[in-house]
């Protein structure tokens, strides 16, 4: 089981998590030989039993279009493994629109399986400089006990907008810790990500794809460092939810460890603009 150690000074908290130190460094593994990849459709085996699909089969068998199962190295006591699609190359700014609100569906189903259970936290690392240690594209949900008080951001003044739909808008925070950060936030205010109606998945399912699409053409133009592509992102697990897009482009370095300051090379309003061209 995880543990939860407080600093009382700063009321920040450390979870404790030695299973995760056997994880593997990514997901194929040797079998007659063969490298397979336990994320993949056949392989559903190797996996722990899963907790929620969509699309075809019998549980536990191909035919699913995403698939939900048990992370084996957990780091909180619930911590589960969203596999975005039998594809172990497309992530969602490649796969098709249908795919990826499937994906937003099952984070919206499992959101509100486990609300009552603590803060539900769903999060994406999208390369391995990003934390992802496995490469077939997959997010997380964890679920962390209500009592501790979590050192996420509450949502930003709109600044900075890039552009919006029917139920979203999109934007680069003054307060953007990261080059090209960029949120999206629902226009419906006070509202949970678990009260996402489909008619907003569908939308929200757009503007992620354009938004990680245009970021994509950033990088490639831009070239800030050596790091190859890379982004996280996360939904804020409480009222007046947004989702955070956070590119990986730059190594964090002494400076910002040793003082907890981030250090943004690009201002928010110059990023801003440059995601408006081509949107």
């Amino acid at each position: 089981m995880a543990s939860y150690v407080p600093d009382i000074v700063s009321r920040r908290w450390v979870i404790l998590s030695p299973q995760r130190f056997s994880r593997p460094e990514d997901e194929t593994i040797s079998i007659a030989k063969k490298r397979v990849c336990s994320f993949c459709a056949g392989s559903e085996h190797l996996t722990p039993p899963e907790v929620l699909r969509f699309g075809g089969g019998e549980k536990d068998k191909t035919g699913w279009k995403v698939r939900v199962i048990p992370n084996k190295y957990p780091i909180t006591d619930i911590h589960e493994v969203i596999i975005h699609s039998p594809d172990d190359k497309k992530d969602i700014e490649e796969l098709p629109n249908d795919a990826v609100s499937l994906i937003f569906k099952a984070y919206r189903e499992r959101y509100n399986f486990y609300k009552k259970r603590g803060h539900v936290l769903i999060f994406g690392n999208h390369g391995s400089h990003a934390g992802a240690s496995l490469s077939h594209p997959h997010s997380q949900l964890v679920v962390i006990p209500g009592q501790i008080n979590l050192d996420t951001l509450s949502k930003e003044p709109l600044k900075n907008i890039v552009c919006d739909n029917k139920y979203f808008v999109t934007y680069c925070p003054d307060f953007s810790q990261w080059p090209y950060e960029i949120w999206i936030a629902p226009k419906r205010e006070n509202t949970v990500f678990g009260e996402t109606a489909d008619a907003e998945a569908e939308d929200l399912t757009l503007i992620m794809k354009e938004i990680l699409k245009k970021l994509s053409a950033l990088y490639k133009k831009h070239q800030v460092s050596n790091l190859p592509f890379g982004y996280n992102y996360y939904i804020y697990p409480k009222e007046n939810w947004y989702l955070r897009v956070i590119p990986r482009f730059i190594h964090r370095a002494g400076f910002e460890l040793g003082t907890g300051l981030s250090v943004n090379i690009v201002d928010p309003r110059d990023a801003a603009m440059e995601y408006k061209k081509g949107l």
